[in-house]
């Protein structure tokens, strides 16, 4: 099967409001309960993989100050949510809903349950209630990715997902990751060049969601405050702002306004709010400081596609959700890659390929180790070093620095060294994220 450069951003970039486990476990619920015409809700009973469970622990709310937890965003997308409005479900809740969302879940009715050896994303969930004293149940199953919603069904009465409002299928997803991972890397660049206005169009919106978030979490010190404390740091002479502070700074400030539950939208990348900031702002800090015949409108947007693209391209080796942090290792190589591109990496050798290549294998070898505990506030830090990392392997290769492929996992191509990454995530840390989750597990019973 043939896809396009349309295709890909289509089903890898997304709006998403909030953390997208939560988010996703808001949407199974909001499309559970939709068929449910109104009937008051008595109880939800949701089952999440690993890794969408972890993810939900710590992470807070969008629009619920101080709210955390997968019980909560599922009562609020069954209380209030929109299924047609996908990861942004919780859009259209109001304080009404919140209200009834949280007495539900105070009242001990919603449950979460681990499915330990379940591969993700995935979320069931069942919604009970009540019509003139007669129990109903409405249910509804996500998996493959995080808006894919799979299956309804209505007092056990399978339902047509079609209500989901254009939810992407998983098997169209599987099989455009299994088209990515036929490419090499020079034919993921190529893909820039069939970019048309629609898609520009499409990619700005990315750019400028992405920066309200920065924005906002400068202006208001959100969640940890690592982008403020940058800043001020700057502003007191600690550190010089250049290209590498810069993407620092806007990637963790918009980290943590999003990681603070702040009711903005991100734009994702691979199924990930904290992947799009990544994958887009590190390569907008870089525009003002690129020389200015390269960095035109329509090169910066060139080089953000091309970050979405080789996200896409190492998340189809990693899966969707794994120990490793996705933030770094894919989206970070994906803006690597961008900032390579938009500083001339294509233009050296009519290949187009040696400097961007050799700015992901940079990346890789600094931060191929770097681990997912869950989504949280802390978030942020590991942004502002996977933005960092990111422009500085860039420079780096453009140098002519690139790390040498009998070091560790690097091989001798790109293609092959993000391929061992895959290895590393699916195989090699089975182990780390069960750890993980077991010390996360430990810390909440104390």
């Amino acid at each position: 099967m043939h896809f396009t450069v349309k295709d890909v951003l289509r089903m890898e970039v997304a709006p998403a409001l909030g953390c997208t486990e939560p988010g996703a476990v808001a949407l199974g619920a909001a499309a559970a309960a939709a068929l449910l015409d109104g009937d008051p809700i008595t109880a939800i009973e949701v089952w999440v993989d690993p890794n969408v469970y972890k993810n939900g622990i710590a992470v807070a709310i969008p629009g619920a100050p101080g709210v955390c937890g997968l019980d909560a965003a599922s009562a609020l997308g069954a209380m209030g949510g929109d299924p047609s409005r996908k990861l942004q479900v919780l859009e259209t809740v109001d304080e009404a809903a919140f209200d009834r969302a949280l007495a539900l879940r105070d009242a001990g009715a919603v449950t979460v349950s681990l499915l330990a050896n379940q591969p993700g994303p995935y979320v069931r969930t069942v919604v009970h209630a009540l019509r003139d004293d007669r129990p109903r149940t409405a249910e509804s199953v996500i998996y493959g990715a995080h808006d894919a919603v799979i299956s309804l069904a209505l007092d056990g009465v399978p339902v047509a997902p079609a209500t989901t409002a254009g939810a992407k299928s998983s098997a169209d997803l599987g099989a455009l990751e299994a088209w990515l991972r036929e490419l090499t890397l020079a034919q993921l660049v190529g893909l820039v060049d069939d970019l048309d206005d629609e898609d520009f169009a499409f990619l700005q919106e990315g750019v400028d969601l992405n920066l309200r978030l920065a924005e906002h979490g400068l202006r208001h010190g959100s969640g940890l405050g690592i982008g403020s404390a940058l800043e001020r740091m700057v502003d007191r002479g600690t550190v010089q702002r250049d290209m590498i502070t810069a993407a620092k700074i806007l990637a963790s400030a918009a980290a943590d306004a999003r990681m603070d539950g702040v009711r903005l939208p991100a734009m994702s990348s691979a199924g990930s709010g904290n992947h799009g900031l990544t994958a887009i702002l590190p390569i907008w800090a870089v525009k003002p400081y690129a020389p200015p015949h390269l960095a035109t409108d329509r090169r910066v947007l060139e080089a953000i596609a091309l970050s979405h693209i080789v996200t896409g391209f190492i998340k189809a080796y990693t899966g969707r959700l794994s120990a490793l942090c996705g933030c770094s290792v894919a989206a970070g190589a994906g803006a690597t890659a961008g900032v390579a591109y938009l500083l001339g990496g294509d233009l050296e050798t009519p290949e187009r390929i040696p400097a961007i290549a050799g700015a992901i294998e940079n990346l890789m070898g600094d931060l191929a180790g770097m681990i997912c505990d869950g989504a949280k506030a802390g978030c942020a830090l590991k942004l502002a070093t996977a933005a960092g990392a990111a422009v500085q392997a860039a420079l780096l290769s453009l140098e002519g620095v690139r790390i040498h492929p009998t070091d560790g996992i690097i091989d001798a191509s790109p293609e092959g060294t993000m391929r061992n990454v895959g290895t590393l995530s699916t195989q090699g840390m089975l182990a780390a994220d069960q750890t993980i989750l077991a010390i996360m597990l430990a810390k909440r019973l104390r």
